[in-house]
C-alpha cells in the first residue's frame, strides 16, 4: 500500500491533482471531497474506486489517511488545512497558502510542533524551464541579476474572492524568489478594477529587490492574448522564458551594454552595446504537476523539508498581503521584512 491521500475541493484544481496523484505507484488516492454533488459524480464516473464524500470530517476522522491535498478557494484554504495538521495528516495546499500572513504563520507553527509536511503547490518551482533558468543564473552566465520583468496576461478567469496578484502573481514571484534568488525588500503595486467590479483585474506590482536588483510583475485577467514570459537581464547576458512556446522555452542573448568608467561631458558619454549569439538550451520536459506530487509523497515517506515548504508559502503571503497595502495606499512603498 502507498501512501493514502485525500483531495478537499475537486473544481478546478483538485481534478488535476488527484489524476496526477493516481498515476503514481507510492500514492494510494484513497477519497475526494466537495460540497458540489454534481463534481463528486463526475468524479465517481472519473475513477470508480476512489471514495467520494460531501463531509469533510470523514477525511479527517479516518486514521488512515495519511496525507490531505487542499484544493480549495483560497477563503478555505487555512481552516481545511489547520484541522488536517491538528489531526495528524500531512498537508498539500494550493496556492497561496492563506489569505492572511498571521493564518499561514499559524500554520507552519502547527506543522513543525507536530513533525508534519506542510507543502505549497508552486508548481513553476518544478517545471522544467524554470529549473533551468535556476541553473543557467546560479551557472553565473548572466552576471548579476539586475532586473527581471515578468507578463502574465490572460482574457479571464476571474476569481471571487482574491484579486488579480494573488490568482497569478504567485507564479511569477516563484520565478524570482526561486529561480532568480532575489530578495525582495519592498513592494508598490497599482491596481485597476476594469471590468471587476470588486477586486483588481489588472495590476502592475513593482519590487525593489536586494543588491539594487529590481523585478517587475504585470498581471491582467483583461488582455487579449495569453501571455506568459519572464525576462532576465543580468550584467553579461540576458534571457527570455516563454512558457508558451512549443519548442523553444528558454532564449540566452548574448547582449549586454558597457558604460565608460567616468566621462567629464554628455558629449562624452557613450555607452558599448555587445551583440553576440542566441542559445536555445533543450529541456527535459515532464508534468510539472507530477513532479509536484510526486516530491511531496517523497517528503512526507522521507520527512525532508519540501522545496515549495511552508516557509516558502509564508514568503509568498507576506509579499501579496503587502501588495494589498500598497493597492490600498495608491501605489505606495510598503516594506518587507529583511
Amino acid at each position: 500500500m502507498g501512501i493514502k491521500v485525500g483531495v478537499v475541493g475537486v473544481g478546478y484544481w483538485g481534478p488535476n491533482i488527484i489524476r496526477n496523484l493516481k498515476q503514481l505507484p507510492t500514492c494510494d488516492m484513497a477519497i475526494c471531497c466537495d460540497m458540489d454533488e454534481k463534481r463528486l459524480a463526475h468524479m465517481n464516473r472519473l475513477y470508480p474506486g476512489m471514495k467520494t464524500t460531501s463531509n469533510y470530517d470523514d477525511l479527517i476522522g479516518d486514521p488512515s489517511i495519511d496525507a490531505i491535498a487542499v484544493c480549495t478557494h483560497v477563503s478555505g484554504h487555512y481552516p481545511l488545512a489547520k484541522k488536517a495538521l491538528e489531526a495528524g495528516k500531512h498537508v498539500l495546499i494550493e496556492k497561496p497558502m492563506t489569505a492572511k500572513v498571521d493564518e499561514a504563520e499559524e500554520l507552519v507553527a502547527i506543522a513543525k510542533k507536530n513533525g508534519l509536511v506542510l507543502m505549497v503547490d508552486h508548481t513553476f518551482e518544478y517545471t522544467a524551464g524554470v529549473n533551468k533558468m535556476k541553473e543557467i543564473i546560479e551557472s553565473g552566465v548572466l552576471g548579476d541579476v539586475l532586473y527581471v520583468h515578468c507578463s502574465r496576461l490572460n482574457l479571464g478567469i476571474f476569481q471571487r474572492d482574491i484579486n488579480v496578484v494573488w490568482d497569478l502573481a504567485p507564479h511569477d514571484l516563484s520565478v524570482i524568489l526561486y529561480a532568480a534568488g532575489l530578495k525582495p525588500r519592498s513592494v508598490q503595486t497599482v491596481g485597476a478594477k476594469l471590468l471587476h467590479p470588486k477586486v483588481e483585474d489588472m495590476a502592475l506590482v513593482n519590487l525593489k529587490c536586494a543588491n539594487n536588483a529590481s523585478a517587475v510583475i504585470h498581471v491582467s485577467w483583461v488582455d487579449p492574448r495569453k501571455v506568459r514570459t519572464v525576462a532576465v537581464v543580468g550584467s553579461k547576458q540576458m534571457l527570455v522564458y516563454d512558457d508558451l512556446d512549443p519548442t523553444a522555452k528558454i532564449h540566452i542573448y548574448d547582449k549586454c551594454v558597457d558604460n565608460p568608467p567616468h566621462y567629464d561631458t554628455f558629449g562624452e558619454f557613450l555607452c558599448s552595446y555587445h551583440y553576440g549569439d542566441i542559445n536555445m538550451p533543450r529541456l527535459q520536459e515532464s508534468e510539472p504537476l507530477s513532479v509536484m506530487c510526486k516530491h511531496f509523497l517523497e517528503c512526507v515517506e522521507t520527512g525532508k523539508t519540501p522545496r515549495s515548504d511552508g516557509e516558502s508559502g509564508l514568503r509568498m503571503v507576506r509579499i501579496l498581503e503587502a501588495s494589498d497595502r500598497s493597492i490600498a495606499a495608491n501605489g505606495g512603498e510598503i516594506m518587507l521584512d529583511a
